[in-house]
């Protein structure tokens, strides 16, 4: 249901009219990722909290696309998204 639309306010003898809109707020991230000291080998998990659901996420290493791999593990319920990086090495840095 949307609250937009054209509302009234009618007295009989005069009619007062108001056009509303309602613009949606931007999606915020609203837990920012976390610097991550990993041993090599081991699986590394990055997660960050947004303002809302169901928004396209895209995650980047060093200005160039992650896209979803036996290495890269894309992940997205609800507000959370995570990055799993499998089996770390130091070129991950």
């Amino acid at each position: 249901k949307t609250d937009a639309g054209l509302y009234t306010c009618d007295i009989g003898t005069d009619v007062a009219k108001s056009k509303v809109s309602v613009q949606e707020k931007p999606t915020e991230v609203t837990k920012q990722l976390e610097d991550k000291t990993s041993p090599a080998g081991q699986d590394i998990r990055l997660s960050c909290e947004l303002s809302k659901a169901d928004v396209t996420i895209r995650w980047y290493k060093d200005g160039k696309a992650i896209r979803k791999s036996q290495k890269y593990e894309l992940q997205q319920e609800g507000t959370l998204a995570t990055l799993i990086i499998r089996e770390s090495t130091v070129k991950d840095s």
